[in-house]
């Protein structure tokens, strides 16, 4: 861990420290705007949306002007997006709150490639554990998320208001550390005529098993947990809890989507990236076991910490197979993909947690989030089933 990796962690810490006071607050703020209950969550999906629309433009800027000054911009935007959230809240405007997280999916977009530029950051026999560090550094937001948005609930009248005004000093400050990273410039890879080579195309990539598993592991284990965990807040006030409870339920969730980190890295170089996922599979499996058994607080809290881990396998294996399937020079286009299969599977489960939490129920929400953990599963047995045919016809020594 070098200097610029410890600052990069630090800025994925505030990055999630954006994003769990958002899902703690915005379906609440929602609930409390929304012309219907069931669209309390759509401030919720309007941030993942957001993601999802800004995933080629982030692309194009990554590849035109880099790493740092792409991150900037979008830590420029997570600003803007803060004050016109805070500006709904008082307002009492919900399609502005919509719009303003649908704007700060821009931020959640350049955010999401931190992972990726980590392993930039380091030798290429520490990529897995860069990125796995630096994924770690969300454990700020596990502890900071919560804490801000309880502590700032009642700061103005309006309520969340002064956590929505809190998130914009944690995007400037996030512009500080990232302002002294030192980027690496990426060596360009020319083809036989002197031009920059560009690469197999996204369609090539897309037909990869690695990077077909990587993406369905990423999208689906990021969409299950989000499912539940953009619910959770609902159920429990619905079950007679108060904010504080929810946000000491999703404080551990937090922990255990970024604890691990420490050693996710080294577990993968040890047992390998499939068995770590498919660790990651069977705790979403326990996960859900858990929710079902009832609906008291250590329930709610030792499901979502299971979950919280299992995400982490997942989403840590996800990111180090995909980079196995590109090269350098593909990267902006591979990674773009990725996290546009990502935030479509998340605006998809934001919108049906609240959907189905307040309409079905948070028994069914989790019965029907066993669908996407088996076909993660079954993509992973795939994958390990074509690696093991392709060593068999592999030619000998």
């Amino acid at each position: 861990m070098n200097k610029n990796l410890w600052l990069l962690a630090l800025c994925q810490g505030l990055f999630l420290t954006n994003n769990v006071v958002f899902i703690a607050i915005n379906g609440l703020v929602g609930l409390q705007l929304a012309p219907f209950g069931w669209m309390a969550t759509l401030p919720v999906m309007g941030y993942v949306v957001g993601g999802a629309l800004s995933t080629p433009l982030v692309a194009r800027t990554q590849s035109r002007w880099g790493r740092k000054v792409s991150f900037q911009i979008g830590l420029a935007v997570a600003v803007v997006s803060a004050a016109l959230c805070a500006w709904a809240a008082f307002s009492a405007s919900f399609w502005l709150l919509c719009t303003a997280t649908v704007v700060a999916g821009y931020y959640s977009a350049n955010g999401g490639l931190y992972r990726f530029a980590a392993a930039e950051l380091a030798a290429p026999d520490y990529r897995e554990k860069a990125v796995s560090l630096v994924l770690a550094g969300g454990l700020l937001g596990a502890v900071a998320g919560p804490n801000l948005a309880s502590a700032t609930r009642t700061l103005f009248p309006v309520p969340f208001a002064g956590a929505y005004i809190a998130l914009i000093g944690v995007a400037l400050l996030s512009m500080l550390c990232m302002a002294a990273i030192r980027f690496e410039v990426q060596p360009v890879v020319l083809n036989a005529a002197g031009q920059r080579e560009q690469g197999r195309p996204l369609s090539v990539l897309m037909r990869q098993p690695a990077f077909i598993v990587a993406i369905v592991g990423a999208a689906l284990g990021y969409g299950v947990m989000n499912l539940l965990m953009a619910a959770t807040p609902l159920a429990m006030q619905v079950c007679g809890f108060d904010f504080d409870a929810s946000a000491l339920v999703l404080e551990w969730h937090v922990i255990g989507m970024f604890a691990p980190g420490f050693v996710t890295g080294h577990l993968i170089k040890r047992f390998g990236v499939l068995p770590i996922m498919g660790t990651g599979v069977l705790l979403n499996f326990a996960c859900v076991a858990v929710a079902l058994m009832g609906v008291e607080l250590h329930h709610f809290g030792i499901a979502l910490f299971f979950l919280g881990v299992g995400w982490n396998f997942l989403f840590t294996g996800s990111t180090t197979l995909a980079m196995t399937a590109y090269r350098p020079e593909e990267k902006d286009r591979a990674q773009a993909a990725i996290n546009f299969c990502v935030y479509s599977t998340l605006a998809l489960s934001a919108f049906s947690s609240g959907v189905l939490v307040t309409t079905q129920g948070w028994t069914l929400l989790n019965a029907g989030s066993l669908v996407p953990i088996v076909v993660t599963g079954a993509a992973l047995i795939w994958l390990a089933l074509q690696r093991r045919l392709a060593a068999r016809v592999a030619p000998g020594p």
